[in-house]
């Protein structure tokens, strides 16, 4: 079971060896639930081809995309979409070409603003008063009764 074991972290960690350029590791953030790096890496492509991307960052995209594919990079995770972007921005292609380094920068600037107005519904959300139950006002009338017996 420990040679198992051992080769499952090996298999993780060659994914994310695969997967980032920079070796910073892939952490997950509380609370939220981490994105396959493949699936985001197609829902990348598919917003840059929305925004008329350059060919070159589709390539590079697709280039990420194969690697990713991978059997070794299969369990490799994201924290986000925005953590993708930022990972894509620091690839030696985007490096070399301005365009495909501003059409990567534009759509982190996407993803943030939705994310923010994202947070900004949920925050509203949140703040919105819960009315309360019956059993809460036959609880709070009982324990009237009671501090007025006693």
């Amino acid at each position: 079971m420990g040679a198992r074991f051992r080769h499952q972290i090996a298999v993780q960690k060659s994914a994310g060896a695969i997967l980032r350029p920079c070796g910073i590791p892939l952490k997950i953030g509380y609370g939220e639930a981490p994105v396959n790096v493949l699936e985001g890496l197609q829902t990348i492509r598919e917003r840059l081809v929305q925004n008329d991307a350059d060919p070159a960052t589709l390539a590079c995209v697709d280039a990420i995309m194969k690697r990713a594919a991978l059997p070794a990079a299969q369990p490799a995770n994201a924290h986000s979409l925005v953590q993708l972007v930022r990972m894509l921005m620091r690839t030696p292609a985007a490096d070399a070409n301005p365009r495909v380094y501003n059409d990567f920068a534009g759509l982190e600037e996407q993803l943030e603003t939705a994310g923010a107005a994202l947070r900004e519904r949920q925050a509203l959300e949140d703040s919105k008063p819960v009315p309360k139950t019956k059993k809460f006002y036959k609880e709070q009338k009982e324990k009237q009764k009671k501090t007025a017996g006693s």
